[in-house]
């Protein structure tokens, strides 16, 4: 087993570990987690032998291989299926054995070794790890250097996941993955046979894998056994008993509370409801475990949000005059929540640049409301952002009136307190950066955010206080995600952009894993579609008839919704007033006439809440026909 044992580890003048221990044992598979800067990447270079400890003992047991996946590449000019296969350092040393062999005598029992490791089949097995990250058919002959950095990023998580390690050491392997290939490294990692010490911040990915988390925190090394949900019970359960952590937890749990409110008489779908409402029972020890994190904001929505906020029609998407995605016909209302599920290469990202404004149709129409403010977030926003100014300033070029102390506190809620506010943000870490771009799209009050993979780079802590943002936020939202808790608390449709076609997905993620599952040819360019049938146009045929059938209930739950709000809206006017003391010393009519309006108000909205809840189960049964 590996052991660290009260171990120090300091780096210049800032001390990352002191007095910290662990204990791995063979097979067991652990969540590495803690805030930007605490020290994890530097505890993989400590357990690699990069850097040594001041104080304490690390302990590896000799006879284990250890596998690191690299950030960067240096064998630009190999070619793909030779650099995967470089990761087998057996293999290599083997098959060079073989090569420079002059004794023919002894090559009987190299070619045994070379049977014995299943050599024969390397290549089967590389080709195999490039298709489950995504990677086209023809990616094994083609030259490393031809592909992008975040590709390369997933080459070097094939060629670490082709070594015969004992123990596997993956610093956020999903940050440039899609969902389906996050997917598929998750079903990988769990039939791994060896040890896993993996840093990550997707809570999910590290809920169906991990057993044991390692928190670094306070320079300590905390130990708690089960996932990441159990270590946020164990840590709500220890934050509890700590009065200063008590008045912050309230104001979170009220904040989640007021949430399920407003959720329930807005829902599109009762079954999606029930599942989130579900979720929404869990938030308050997720809350409790998060009252330290340093982030807290909120998504200002601009001042007109129209009732339709932007329509595509009869669309087609593509680059070059070759089509991606064709006949697209969407409108984007201000309750919109949708996610984006496809595989790689299907049109997600493309079909997000277009609602955008960032590429232009290859036919058909884009129809933005004439209020319509955008706030688009793709990786590309991070590379736009000027290194040599700071964080405050990219927000004073926005708003050139506004106050320093005005910034200041807005930017102290995404983690830039005191003059790291005004620091020059060229020597940020991509975490910090993505902070920044995320903080300048919500300051400029959009009312559709259209967000493309917004927590790569992001921390634990971060990801969740973007989560209950979006959670309050009152525009709409299109989302593509790898991160599976972001997507289930946030959006309450899916949109499958898959085979040239987008179409509603009417399921979960948990269905859409199932559907994967039972479509393992997904790579190829022709795919079957979630209900199986091979006749494509009579299946959009009836797609169309049925969304035609359900429009007239859709409009009925929407014009529900609306009165509904208006409703809440009076009640909650009415409860203000009847706040007012001075009120009951009066002897005028005004308060029997508030009290009798405050009771109407609330059976009104009883009755129209039992109403929507009637409607929806209605419009479910009629979509399971």
């Amino acid at each position: 087993m590996m052991k660290l044992n009260t171990v120090r580890l300091q780096l210049g003048t800032k001390v990352l570990l002191d007095n910290a221990s662990f204990t791995l044992h063979p097979g067991q598979k652990c969540g590495l987690i803690g805030a930007n800067g605490a020290g994890k990447t530097s505890l993989f270079r400590l357990l690699l032998g990069e850097i040594q400890e001041d104080e304490g003992r690390v302990s590896v047991p000799s006879q284990w291989k250890l596998a690191h996946m690299a950030q960067e590449i240096t064998a630009i000019d190999s070619r793909v299926l030779d650099y995967i296969i470089g990761g087998d350092s057996e293999y290599l040393r083997i098959k060079q054995a073989i090569d420079s062999q002059l004794d023919s005598d002894k090559l009987p029992a190299l070619y045994e070794q070379l049977e014995h490791i299943q050599g024969y089949t390397i290549e089967t097995r590389a080709q195999k790890l490039l298709h489950g990250l995504g990677f086209a058919k023809d990616a094994a002959n083609r030259l490393v250097s031809e592909f992008s950095g975040g590709w390369q990023i997933r080459l070097n998580l094939a060629r670490t996941l082709m070594s015969r390690a004992d123990l596997l050491l993956l610093d956020e392997p999903t940050n440039h993955l899609d969902l389906d290939a996050a997917l598929w490294l998750e079903d990988w990692l769990k039939t791994f046979p060896g040890s896993l010490l993996i840093i990550s911040h997707d809570r999910d990915f590290l809920d169906n894998i991990v057993s044991h988390i390692y928190s670094v925190e306070h320079q300590q090394i905390h130990t708690y056994k089960g996932n990441y949900s159990d270590y946020e019970q164990q840590k709500a359960e220890r934050l509890a008993q700590q009065s200063a952590a008590y008045q912050k937890q309230q104001q979170r749990i009220a904040e989640i509370e007021d949430f399920v409110r407003r959720f329930r008489a807005k829902a599109t779908k009762a079954k999606q409801a029930q599942s989130r409402l579900k979720e929404m029972q869990r938030m308050e020890k997720i809350a409790a475990a998060h009252v330290d994190s340093p982030f807290s904001f909120v998504i200002p929505v601009a001042e007109k949000v129209p009732e339709t906020l932007l329509n595509i029609e009869q669309a087609a998407l593509g680059y070059d005059n070759q089509t991606i995605v064709e006949n697209i016909n969407l409108t984007l209302l201000a309750s919109s929540r949708i996610g984006l599920l496809g595989k790689n290469g299907a049109g997600k990202s493309t079909l997000i640049k277009a609602l955008a404004g960032e590429t232009q149709l290859l036919q058909g129409e884009l129809n933005p409301s004439l209020h319509l403010k955008l706030g688009y977030y793709a990786q590309h926003q991070l590379e736009a952002l000027d290194l040599s100014a700071s964080a405050a300033l990219h927000v004073q070029r926005l708003s050139p009136r506004a106050s320093e102390q005005e910034i200041r506190n807005y930017l102290g809620g995404f983690g830039f307190q005191g003059d790291r506010a005004f620091e020059n943000i060229s020597h940020f870490s991509g975490g910090e950066k993505a902070r920044v771009a995320l903080a300048l799209i919500c300051w400029q009050k959009p009312n559709l955010l259209l967000l493309d993979e917004p927590t790569n780079h992001l921390d634990l802590e971060m990801r969740q206080a973007l989560t209950l943002a979006l959670q309050n936020f009152s525009g709409a939202v299109v989302i593509v995600s790898h991160d599976r808790h972001l997507l289930k608390n946030s959006v309450d449709e899916f949109l499958l952009v898959d085979a040239g076609r987008v179409q509603s997905f009417d399921g979960t993620l948990d269905d859409y894993q199932l559907w994967l599952q039972q479509n393992k040819n997904h790579a190829e360019d022709k795919e079957t579609l979630p209900t199986g049938k091979q006749d494509k146009k009579a299946q959009r045929q009836t797609a169309a008839a049925k969304r035609e059938k359900l429009k007239p209930l859709m409009h009925k739950i929407k014009q529900l919704e609306r009165e509904l709000e208006s409703s809440q809206k009076q009640l909650q006017d009415i409860d203000q007033q009847l706040g007012d003391t001075e009120l009951y010393n009066t002897a005028d009519s005004k308060l029997s006439k508030l009290m009798k309006t405050q009771g109407e108000l609330r059976k009104q909205i009883s009755d129209r809440e039992e109403h929507w809840l009637t409607l929806n189960d209605e419009l479910e049964n009629l979509r399971q026909k």
